[in-house]
């Protein structure tokens, strides 16, 4: 059969709409913008960026599920279609904070390499061969590189920057042992067939050999530990918006690439729940991640004093719940997975556009003292952290809560209680606790403590528009989780 490349271009039409508008954005700074105001360049950038974003997001809601396209290497079912409208939200989120933000040296080519890493994620989204997932990790993985480092003020940053890239070259290359180890053992890398081939075929040594690379490069993207230690200096260091979008949107689009990966070509050697080690396969690999990355998160964020750091260690409590969402999504859907990762993005943009724009009107957002009466400083701003923060714990009626229940809810009742997966959701559930007192020790900052004497009120009109909005998005999805939960119904 030929290939229908006029599908394909339909199906990459938010991809397209995305590279023309970062040529778009720098075309139009070379042009018009090196003579004005940095602070104009950088909102005119923002705003080209947001332009190309909501066009993408047009695009993709137009195509739809057109399930297979291109003999097979893309794939568009409702995993596809919400994980790439997700990313867009996060990403278009992003950009709106930019302005609000302190402004950087290039604000036209952070907002191309932005968009660059976004059009990763939308491929990662609906990639259904291996070579395809590898291209589109790399291309959104060496956008977030530049990213983190891309504050040449700062030396945090230049550190920030160096660390991912070290980690993340190493993560890619046993991404790509992995994957050809797959190929050499089933002779395909589409998903499907490789499933196939696995089914009828048994067991070989390599293959676990492979499981285990694929399983350490998923733990990277998803900061899980052991696979953890270049967060909290990439956390600390990155320019906020960076931090934002490697925190939300890079873990949505990693979480439904690697789901999709699990569960659609390696499913046949995942092993079982009730007795993992008497079947070895990729769920006991992913259930020692995830163990080991709630422990370790939610106690080492106990200690922090860096509130980006605080962040960093609670992201890594929070893979560990993705990691069970990943465990289960293959028999309970990935609904649950995708509005937990989701709501757990809209909170951390929020949690660090709030960081940055205290960062930008007081010079510093690091520490605990810094955010220190920001209820009299800027009662907004401290309002929209209480959101976030308190979803980021799962407390009622907040969307991080339903999206937390969904998650454990799914766990119990495909492994029950006696199982790893239950094992791993109540000591989840207990973690929680925890979790909930470190947020607190951050409101209780911004909302108990005195203000510093020679602090000064942050004022804030519609630069705060995205952040209130990204609020407002926690409590309408927490009402109603419906909304985003059908939508896997339809497709």
């Amino acid at each position: 059969m030929m290939p229908n490349y006029s599908q394909l271009g339909l199906a990459l039409l938010p991809e397209l709409s995305l590279v023309f508008g970062a040529l778009l954005v720098i075309g139009y700074d070379l042009a018009f913008g090196r003579k004005a105001a940095l602070e104009d360049r950088c909102r005119a950038s923002a705003a080209l960026g947001s332009i190309a974003a909501v066009l993408a997001s047009w695009h993709v809601m137009r195509f739809g599920f057109a399930g297979a396209v291109f003999g097979g290497v893309l794939t568009f079912d409702a995993l596809a279609l919400m994980t790439r409208l997700g990313v867009l939200l996060l990403a278009l989120l992003t950009l709106a904070t930019l302005p609000a933000l302190r402004v950087q040296r290039n604000p036209a080519e952070y907002v191309a390499v932005l968009l660059f890493a976004t059009t990763g994620f939308l491929v990662m989204a609906a990639a259904q061969q291996l070579l395809l997932v590898f291209v589109a990790i790399e291309l959104a993985s060496l956008s977030l590189y530049v990213l983190a480092g891309f504050d040449k003020t700062r030396p945090e940053s230049a550190e920030a920057g160096l660390k991912y890239f070290l980690f993340g070259g190493m993560a890619a290359a046993f991404l790509l042992f992995g994957f050809s180890l797959l190929y050499g053992l089933t002779g395909s890398i589409e998903l499907p067939k490789i499933s196939a081939a696995l089914q009828a075929g048994g067991n070989a040594p390599l293959l676990y050999v492979a499981l285990a690379m694929i399983v350490v490069a998923f733990g990277f993207k998803a900061a899980a530990a052991p696979f953890h230690l270049w967060a909290p200096d990439v956390y600390q260091g990155a320019p906020p918006s960076s931090a934002a979008l490697i925190a939300s949107a890079s873990k949505l689009a990693g979480v439904a690439v690697f789901a999709r990966l699990f569960w659609h070509g390696l499913a046949g050697v995942g092993g079982t729940f009730a007795a993992p080690l008497d079947s070895p396969g990729w769920l006991t690999l992913l259930a020692i991640l995830a163990g080991g990355s709630l422990l370790l998160g939610n106690l080492a964020a106990l200690a922090q004093t860096s509130v980006r750091r605080l962040l960093a260690y609670s992201a890594i409590g929070h893979a560990g719940v993705m990691l069970i969402g990943v465990m289960v999504a293959g028999r309970s859907g990935v609904a649950p997975l995708f509005y937990y990762v989701l709501t757990y993005g809209l909170a951390t943009v929020g949690a660090f556009g709030v960081i940055g724009v205290v960062e930008r009107h007081t010079g510093r957002c690091d520490t605990l003292a810094d955010l220190a009466g920001l209820h009299r400083r800027s009662p907004v701003l401290a309002l929209c952290l209480l959101v976030y923060l308190l979803s980021l714990a799962g407390v009622p009626p907040l969307a991080g809560f339903f999206g937390k229940f969904s998650v454990f809810a799914g766990a119990l009742q495909v492994g029950g209680m006696a199982s790893s997966v239950g094992a791993l959701t109540l000591l989840a559930i207990a973690l929680s606790a925890v979790a909930l007192y470190y947020y607190l020790l951050v409101l209780k900052a911004a909302w108990v403590s005195a203000p510093p004497p020679d602090s000064s009120r942050i004022v804030v009109r519609l630069d705060a528009l995205p952040l209130v909005v990204a609020a407002g998005l926690l409590l309408v999805l927490g009402a109603f989780p419906h909304v985003v939960l059908r939508m896997f119904l339809i497709g």
